[in-house]
């Protein structure tokens, strides 16, 4: 099962000048290289009882702010968030021996952005926002189906579809991202932006 990793080195040299940029050039590498769903985020919370949980997320939203993703806010992960705001995720990408990890705190983004991003959604997807009660325990699939089955006849085919109010985005502000680069023998290069009392330092972990 042990694989080696051949690509180039990373040096702090290579390195653009803020986290954002430099994510956004491995987030062009990783979808220029045909990864699927190269935008696939884990997301570990951990709620007021202490007991971790991890999920796999689309990250929906990049800026200078932080890092995006959209959910229901009464699932475990956006309740755990509300309990304790801070996170930690990664975006995996195995084939081109690449990771990047961010750890940083969670907060809700405006209302305005939500709707503007739930308005982009496929319908089938829209329709499935206000027919999951996620991660709640339900009887059965045909609790959703019903509830899908409800929900089509309440919008019907053609009326538009508001994000739920219980629905929306939660934005990963981050304090340090870690950019990982597979090397030669297990000696990978670990190079990380964290902020600090006076800005943003980058270091280099040892893997």
């Amino acid at each position: 099962m042990r694989r080696e990793y051949a690509r180039a080195g990373l040096a702090i040299a290579d390195l653009a000048p803020t986290w954002l940029e430099q994510l956004r050039r491995w987030m062009r590498d990783a979808t220029e290289s045909g990864l699927p769903e190269p935008n696939a985020m884990i997301v570990a919370t951990v709620g007021s009882g202490g007991q971790p949980s991890a999920r796999t997320v689309l990250l929906k939203g990049l800026d200078e702010r932080g890092l995006v993703f959209f959910t229901n806010y009464s699932s475990r992960k956006a309740v755990e968030a509300a309990e304790n705001p801070r996170v930690a995720a990664v975006l995996p990408w195995h084939a081109i021996g690449r990771q990047v990890i961010v750890e940083g705190r969670v907060e809700r983004v405006d209302r305005s952005e939500t709707e503007s991003y739930f308005a982009t959604r496929p319908r089938d997807s829209q329709l499935s926002a206000w027919a999951s009660p996620q991660s709640q325990v339900i009887a059965g699939r045909e609790v959703l189906d019903a509830a899908l089955a409800e929900v089509e006849r309440r919008f019907g085919p053609d009326k538009p579809i508001p994000a739920p109010p219980n629905w929306g985005g939660l934005r990963i502000v981050p304090s340090s991202v870690e950019f990982w680069q597979g090397r030669p023998g297990r000696l990978h290069d670990r190079l990380r932006y964290r902020q600090a009392d006076a800005g943003w330092v980058v270091e280099r972990l040892a893997p």
